[in-house]
């Protein structure tokens, strides 16, 4: 499975797309870090996220995407940037007819350090190493969106594999009716 991470924000966009099955070792495929000027129009801002993941949806074919949810912060700007990123990131899978999963910061956390409360550091820490990469992701961004990517294929793909046999099993005990 092919999953492209996002970490958004309207400053920083971490992106970063993974190749993996649940239960077994991860590859990075790509990672790059969307970036527009804070000093610009919002409309300008939110434009240039979109171009840029529809770029990366194109040129890498990931077969779902995973973004993480917008959670309450202290700052409420970084709040609804941060939220119209994500629907951003969204629209550009609903509009490539891919399948969009979110995850919190703490599911995502769990998954790949084993601790919901894990700081920025222990994340890349450990993507680092589950990646087998010679060099930590940087800056935290794309880190962040290379977790999302490796927490989906690690949960979500399980998730998407339960949810279709119990859909099977349903319907044969129905004979055809959901």
């Amino acid at each position: 499975m092919r999953v492209l991470g996002v970490d958004p924000g309207l400053t920083r966009c971490g992106v970063g797309v993974v190749e993996g099955l649940p239960g077994r070792p991860c590859r990075l495929v790509h990672v790059e870090v969307i970036r527009s000027d804070p000093d610009e129009d919002l409309a300008l801002r939110l434009l240039t996220v979109d171009t840029g993941l529809r770029r990366l949806i194109e040129a890498w074919q990931p077969e779902q995407v995973a973004v993480e949810r917008v959670f309450s912060q202290h700052n409420v700007q970084s709040v609804i940037g941060t939220a119209q990123a994500s629907g951003i990131a969204l629209l550009a899978a609903a509009s490539a007819g891919l399948p969009a999963v979110t995850y919190t910061p703490s599911e995502v956390k769990a998954a790949v350090t084993g601790s919901g409360t894990a700081d920025k550091a222990q994340v890349t820490t450990m993507v680092t190493r589950l990646l087998q990469l010679k060099v930590a992701p940087r800056p935290a961004d794309a880190a962040d969106a290379l977790a999302l990517a490796i927490c989906h294929i690690w949960r979500g793909g399980t998730q998407a594999r339960l949810a279709a046999a119990i859909r099977a099993q349903r319907t044969t005990q129905t004979g055809g009716w959901r």
